[in-house]
């Protein structure tokens, strides 16, 4: 029979354990947070982000700015219990609903994970957000989103993946007007005439055309923490050669990964603005940054991992380039080709600033790039 002292020594041996595993948590969960990025630091730390959904719009940085049009007075909270859709009479409860046919502020959420296959794209209105976090949200094997001459919108938190081209039809658009499309190139995100929006933390790939599209004078546009993997072509910013009302075009790409799989684009540019800073590039197969008619390209503290092209930068027709690379890191025998003059400051206004970080820091402060696992209380 065991002795009294035995028992204790048992107990306090148990004692220690637990104490020694809630430390590890406890280390463990320090270390999260302390390599999380600023966008992440600023909602991810509240044990109660799921109270408040809407602050997340005070997160944003780079050229989109603070979404302060998204939140505040009059806001409507909305929630998505189908998945099912009808591209002309979207049922109450249908992300196609809430995204399409609420006017003013409106801020979306979904009751739980789903799978929603889009019968046509996606309009989504001004001063719209939607926030998958919580849920595991797939928009897949069908059409994808658009944002089509409208503002303030925030996309967060979504798997977008497998979109095709549907067929030519009739869609409902903003304003209950009914739209009859014709062919459509499908991307996962197509982002057209419009201004002041926030892509991130989705996880994006394998889709028809490309997975972001950035054109026809869309401006003031912050692409973040997303994970772009297993495509060809990636990212589009500008129209065509011709579109010279993209030369205000202005996006900030942010805590990135591209990759594995990815072959170019990442992004491919024409005319406007780009600031590209603290992303990861796990390998390209025909190049990485490209563009055509003189954008000028900030390359700045990102990390480049050559897995076959070692060439970073691709250039179509014009002259007069400005891109420049500052504090990137190249692995493997990757390489930036730097031409023109020294391309001008962002100028970021304090409502966009942030502070870049060093390039041998862009590893962690990527890891929980695309759409996060969340519970109610951890993020």
């Amino acid at each position: 029979m065991a002795s009294a002292s035995a028992h204790t020594n048992i107990y306090i041996k148990l004692a220690f354990s637990l104490l020694l595993l809630f430390l590890v948590m406890d280390a463990t969960v320090a270390t999260r947070k302390s390599q999380m990025n600023v966008i992440d630091r600023c909602w991810r730390r509240r044990p109660n982000w799921a109270r408040n959904r809407p602050l997340l719009a005070m997160c944003s940085i780079g050229f989109a700015g603070k979404m302060t049009n998204n939140v505040g007075r009059g806001v409507r909270h909305y929630t998505v219990t189908d998945p099912s859709d009808d591209p002309i009479n979207p049922r109450p409860g249908t992300l196609r609903y809430g995204a399409t046919l609420i006017e003013g502020k409106v801020w979306i959420r979904f009751h739980r994970s789903m799978r929603i296959n889009l019968q046509k794209p996606l309009f989504i209105s001004s001063f719209t957000a939607i926030d998958g976090r919580g849920v595991n949200v797939h928009v897949a094997n069908g059409a994808c989103l658009v944002l089509y001459k409208v503002t303030n919108v925030i996309v967060h938190g979504l798997h977008i993946h497998h979109c095709q081209r549907p067929s030519p039809g009739k869609v409902i658009a903003p304003g209950a007007n009914i739209l009859d499309l014709g062919r459509f190139d499908i991307d996962a995100i197509a982002v057209i005439g419009s201004s002041k929006v926030w892509i991130d933390h989705n996880t994006l790939y394998q889709c028809k055309d490309g997975l972001v599209d950035v054109t026809q004078g869309s401006t003031d546009v912050t692409i973040s923490n997303n994970w772009f993997k297993d495509q060809d072509k990636v990212m589009l910013l500008g129209h065509d050669d011709g579109y010279v009302k993209d030369r205000r075009m202005r996006v900030t790409l942010i805590f990135n990964r591209f990759g594995p799989n990815c072959h170019q684009r990442m992004p491919r540019a024409r005319h406007g603005y780009v600031h590209v800073v603290n992303n990861l590039y796990e390998g390209w197969g025909m190049y990485a940054i490209g563009g055509s008619m003189n954008p000028s390209i900030k390359s700045e503290s990102n990390v480049f991992i050559s897995s076959g092209s070692n060439k970073v930068t691709w250039r179509g027709g014009g002259v007069g380039w400005n891109w420049k690379s500052k504090n990137d890191h190249f692995l493997n025998g990757a390489y930036f080709r730097q031409s023109g003059s020294a391309v001008a400051k962002p100028n970021y206004n304090r409502y966009q600033r942030f502070t870049v970080v060093n390039a041998g820091v862009v590893r962690p402060q990527t890891s929980s790039a695309g759409a996060l696992r969340c519970t109610r209380t951890r993020c």
